[in-house]
């Protein structure tokens, strides 16, 4: 059985009578940069997360920079953020000018160890950067507490995270601000790449706003140097209807994510934890197993995809050589161990199953 680690095709056929007449709509319209899909999505993916401002440019690594600038932080400031995370949580600290400070993870929810970030504060330290990884919220009271206690920004990366709740509020509106993703995986995805921000602070969306139009907020009058980020009309018109099954898809995600966790229980695997005061939307479902190459490579021979998100952490990058003497222990431990399984919303009880005898089965 070829299992898939995401169906994007399937998901497309199931959306096609709702999407192919508002493409063809919105091309008739031909309003193509900044149109009335963009603002009709901002506004509807603001009032769903409870944001006041929902900004959108062109990738979820663009949405971490402009926040960044738009917080002013820049050469020497350091910001605090986890080293198993996609590089772009990082690249976007170093396009800023800014340092990356790498802290260990939970061994439990692999989220930054809220625990460790005071110990890695220092003067020059300006923000903290938690992400929300595979859809788990961070452990967002203490961040915002030791955020508080030093007077730091809180960014959080919620690139892997859209819909997911922390004691009753969204990711992206408990800090200052929020960066997402609609990388087509992603649970919320377009059909290229996108990117929003989510901030109350209206001096942060004003600037994000400036800084993704060329540093414009009028036109050909440029108060800063800007760039071109700036959502596709078209990918806007994707996110619209997408945004309608989002609560959909996640707790088929959710529920996918149950039955691997039954099936595999007991079975010297350390499946993911689902906590009972925040929403896991399981946008990847990554289980630790000391055997991980070898039940990696059982697996794909059976025509079933399977992934490790992340090999290498990031202070073991050599794009972060500075980085390199930092130990992180849980961190490494990880990276050795995980593999991540097939999940998305259209994925069958029977395709589960499966999955779950390949793995056994080894």
């Amino acid at each position: 059985m070829n299992i898939p680690m995401v169906d994007l095709k399937g998901q497309y056929q199931s959306l096609k009578s709702e999407i192919d007449p508002a493409l063809l709509k919105a091309l008739s319209e031909a309003r193509f940069i900044l149109g009335p899909n963009v603002l009709a999505f901002e506004q509807e993916a603001a009032e769903y997360l409870g944001a006041k401002h929902a900004i959108s440019c062109a990738s979820g690594t663009d949405a971490l920079h402009l926040v960044l600038r738009a917080a002013k932080i820049g050469d020497g400031d350091e910001v605090i953020t986890s080293a198993f995370t996609f590089i772009a949580t990082a690249e976007a600290i170093c396009y800023v000018g800014a340092i990356p400070v790498f802290v260990d993870i939970d061994p439990d929810t692999l989220n930054i160890d809220a625990s460790k970030i005071d110990a890695a504060v220092s003067d020059k330290t300006r923000a903290i950067i938690p992400v929300h990884l595979f859809g788990q919220p961070a452990n967002m009271d203490e961040i915002n507490s030791i955020a508080d206690k030093h007077g730091l920004f809180v960014l959080e990366d919620c690139a892997q995270s859209f819909g997911s709740c922390y004691r009753k509020r969204m990711t992206g509106t408990i800090g200052d601000a929020g960066a997402y993703s609609f990388f087509p995986s992603k649970n919320l995805g377009c059909y290229g790449d996108g990117g929003m921000v989510t901030t109350d602070d209206d001096e942060v969306a004003r600037q994000v706003r400036v800084y993704r139009n060329h540093g414009s907020s009028e036109q050909y009058h440029h108060d800063v140097i800007g760039y071109n980020s700036r959502l596709d009309e078209l990918q806007a018109v994707i996110l619209r209807i997408k945004l309608k099954h989002i609560d959909e898809y996640n707790q088929n995600r959710l529920k996918i994510a149950e039955t691997y966790n039954r099936l595999l229980a007991g079975k010297e695997l350390q499946t993911p934890l689902i906590p009972k005061d925040r929403d896991h939307i399981f946008h990847i479902f990554t289980l630790l197993t000391e055997r991980r190459d070898q039940i990696r490579e059982a697996v794909i021979a059976r025509g079933i995809a399977c992934s490790i998100y992340y090999p290498i952490p990031l202070h073991q990058q050599k794009a972060f050589a500075g980085a390199n003497s930092v130990h992180l222990p849980i961190t490494e431990s990880v990276t050795r161990r995980c593999l991540s399984l097939p999940i998305y919303p259209e994925m069958s009880e029977q395709q589960v199953e499966a999955v779950c005898e390949a793995v056994l089965n080894t």
